[in-house]
């Protein structure tokens, strides 16, 4: 690797890029790394301070944790606090890229009244009721 590859982490020290292949092997209570915003974060001796307990660093170990940690809404503190255990960068080719995000169809739109979830089934009830009524009053004259 070049000087091109080095990344200043956290107190100007250079560090290298990792791979998603480099942070997979660190996955045990003797080497916890977990990648949050594409930074690679060595844990190990956090384990026993986390609030949220050992176990929920275990369940993300050696990969991409990104998704839980903001899912949780850690504080200013807890985010200032990460930036000690940073060793890497994530590799840009192990990057997920902006435009591969989960995209969301739905086909109401958000300004629909309430009315409309009720009327629908409402007067298909009353159209399939008015049917069965009439073919009893059908079936009852032609006897």
């Amino acid at each position: 690797m070049g000087e091109d590859d080095k990344v200043i982490c956290n107190d100007d020290s250079p560090v290298k890029y990792l791979t998603l292949e480099d942070v997979k092997c660190h996955n045990s209570c003797t080497s916890t790394w977990l990648v949050i915003h594409d930074k690679v974060y060595d844990v190990t001796k956090f384990l026993d301070e986390h609030p949220g307990g050992e176990e929920v660093l275990f369940e993300q170990a050696g990969g991409d944790a990104t998704e839980s940690f903001e899912d949780v809404g850690h504080s200013s503190d807890a985010r200032e606090m990460l930036t000690q255990y940073c060793i890497a960068e994530l590799d840009p080719a192990d990057r997920k890229k902006e435009n591969s995000k989960d995209v969301l169809i739905t086909t109401s739109s958000s300004h629909s009244s309430w009315w409309t979830n009720w009327l629908i089934p409402a007067l298909a009830a009353a159209v399939v009721g008015l049917m069965y009524r009439f073919y009893l009053v059908e079936t009852k004259t032609s006897s």
